[in-house]
């Protein structure tokens, strides 16, 4: 396997080694860095000032603004060279990402039509399919967007109604059917659809929005990224030429979910730009603000708020470019681009989730300083609390995403690409007396979420068996314990390779203090559900909190958070 097992999807379960390394936000070139600045700046210049006119729908700004952003090369990044992008690695594409998250209509807007939207054809097209599209879709001169929901079949997807038949002369497939909540609908040239051939076979098809008996619905009244298109897609005896098949005839699934798997890797990362955002607002305010005489950012409850919000992000920003760097080195010593995300879907399905709950906390946290004014809409986080709210439901609910991380680990081990079962052989606490720890505590809190993660899905097997993929709230669980594994194992690595610098060794610390009280409290109830109190006894040593005084280093990151002005770390740090 390349790079080893802990270089793989979901190997960071059965590894604790740091002899090999993993990307961190450490390793940005100036190329990079250089790209991020010049987007970030573009969203700052051309998309932040025209925010009311975006939640008016504007007619053709975000058209407008999206053949902007592909003159400066950022709509291609994905696409390859000889169909007139750039061909980026994932790191890149998922920096400048982060770089437009500063406004959810136009973050929307930009990730369908980038990544949704283009890359069924980037990875799944024929060569004339890629001739005729991509280039026009690398300069934003048509706009993508992917249509897969339905009315009877979100999470569901598999369940579609549309339909597609083969025309009586065999030109043409026919379509029939209506998908909804499908964004950038209001002006995509281009969709990938999703039908059932004879109403059975499950297939990608390749729709323009010129061809006859396409249309769409009106825009949809939305809680939040209300400037963003959203409508239903309506196809009625739509006539496709069979060229445009997508993939192969009754295997669209596999375009389907790995396309989300590319959903949830950006989505991750356009959380880690769009908390970064939010704390500019939730900073100014609180500096500005006083309360019996003083700046509330003072206040000591501020600066906790504030700095649990930064600690989970340093966390976030780690996972986030280490999936997308293990994803890089995938394709490069594979040459397999789409296997590359395949590889990593466990990872994306965890960045998905712990990226949404993140930006939605820090969303409220900001709201909760500003107080009464945070409630009005005159003041901006009353807008952000509103967009950031989909997030969670967005490519696949976040409750099916915890299902698929458990899931897609006991498959793998099933077929013997994982080492589930053998490394819960040698950590079951019926056979080992007691469990030795590094006394490191960044290493200690890995290890601690790595052995309860791997013994706790052991014991769920083994009382479960074929039963435990019905068992919901267990799956949901294990997937929690997971997601701290890879946390922690990501800032561990991330810390290790800044060889202990102190901010990173503080923010590391603190993060592992807070994040093992979580993993204590989940996985504790967890046990007593599998074993009773005996197998919590059993796994005392590894449910202990770590011995840090996680108040002082939030303290002390509340202090440095000041001082920057902000997050001073990743593609924030300042440049030299």
């Amino acid at each position: 396997m390349p790079g080893g097992r802990e270089r793989r999807g979901g190997g960071f379960l059965f590894s604790s080694r740091l002899d090999e390394t993993v990307f961190t936000p450490e390793m940005f070139t100036a190329d990079q860095l250089a790209l991020h600045d010049t987007v970030a700046a573009f969203t700052a210049k051309e998309v932040i000032p025209r925010t009311p006119e975006l939640e008016r729908k504007e007619p053709g700004l975000l058209p407008s603004l999206l053949r902007k952003m592909g003159e400066l090369g950022g709509l291609g990044l994905d696409v390859p060279e000889e169909y007139g992008g750039t061909g980026q690695s994932k790191v890149t594409s998922m920096l400048v990402s982060e770089a437009t998250s500063q406004e959810a209509n136009w973050t929307v807007t930009f990730g369908a039509h980038t990544g949704i939207g283009s890359l069924p054809i980037v990875f799944f097209g024929n060569a004339e399919q890629k001739a005729r599209y991509l280039p026009k879709l690398a300069t934003g001169e048509w706009v993508a967007a992917y249509a897969l929901t339905e009315s009877g079949s979100g999470s569901d997807a598999l369940n579609a109604r549309a339909t597609a038949r083969l025309s009586s002369d065999g030109k043409h497939w026919i379509l029939n059917g209506q998908k909804q909540w499908i964004t950038n609908a209001g002006f995509a040239d281009v969709f990938t659809v999703f039908a059932k051939i004879d109403g059975e076979r499950f297939s990608a098809f390749i729709v323009e929005k010129g061809y006859p008996g396409v249309s769409v619905g009106p825009e949809e009244n939305k809680l939040g990224i209300r400037g963003s298109s959203t409508r239903t897609l309506i196809l009625e005896d739509t006539p496709v030429p069979v060229g445009n098949l997508l993939g192969e005839a009754g295997k669209g699934h596999k375009i389907a979910f790995n396309i989300l798997n590319v959903g949830r890797l950006k989505l991750g990362i356009f959380a880690v730009g769009g908390v970064k955002s939010i704390l500019k607002q939730g900073l100014k305010y609180p500096q500005e603000r006083k309360q019996f005489g003083k700046p509330i950012i003072e206040f000591g409850l501020i600066r906790e708020k504030l700095s649990n919000i930064i600690v989970d992000l340093y966390a976030l920003e780690a996972m986030g470019y280490r999936a997308a760097g293990g994803i890089d080195e995938f394709i490069a010593e594979t040459s397999k681009g789409m296997e590359g995300l395949e590889e990593f879907n466990v990872e994306s399905s965890i960045l998905k989730v712990y990226g949404s709950e993140l930006l939605f906390r820090t969303a409220d946290e900001a709201l909760q300083i500003l107080g009464g004014y945070g409630y009005m809409e005159d003041y901006p986080v009353a807008k952000v609390y509103r967009d950031v709210r989909i997030n969670r439901i967005f490519e696949g609910t976040n409750e099916i995403n915890r299902m698929l991380v458990p899931g897609v680990i006991l498959k793998r081990a099933m077929k013997g690409e994982l080492p589930l079962m053998d490394e819960y052989t040698a950590l079951d606490p019926d056979n080992v007396p007691t469990y030795r720890l590094p006394d490191a505590p960044l290493a200690r809190a890995t290890e601690q979420a790595r052995i309860l993660a791997v013994v706790l899905t052991g014991k769920a097997v083994a009382k479960h068996m074929m039963e435990l993929e019905n068992q919901q709230e267990i799956l949901a669980a294990l997937a929690d314990v997971m997601m701290s594994a890879y946390a922690l194992d990501s800032v561990r690595r991330r810390v290790a390779h800044t060889g202990g610098a102190p901010d990173h060794q503080l923010l590391g610390e603190t993060f592992a203090a807070g994040e093992v009280d979580r993993v204590i409290a989940r996985a504790s109830r967890l046990a007593l559900d599998l074993g009773g109190p005996e197998l919590r006894k059993q796994l005392s040593t590894v449910l202990e909190p770590l011995p840090l005084n996680r108040m002082e280093g939030l303290r002390q990151v509340a202090t440095a958070l000041v001082e920057h002005n902000g997050y001073w770390l990743g593609a924030s740090a300042p440049r030299k």
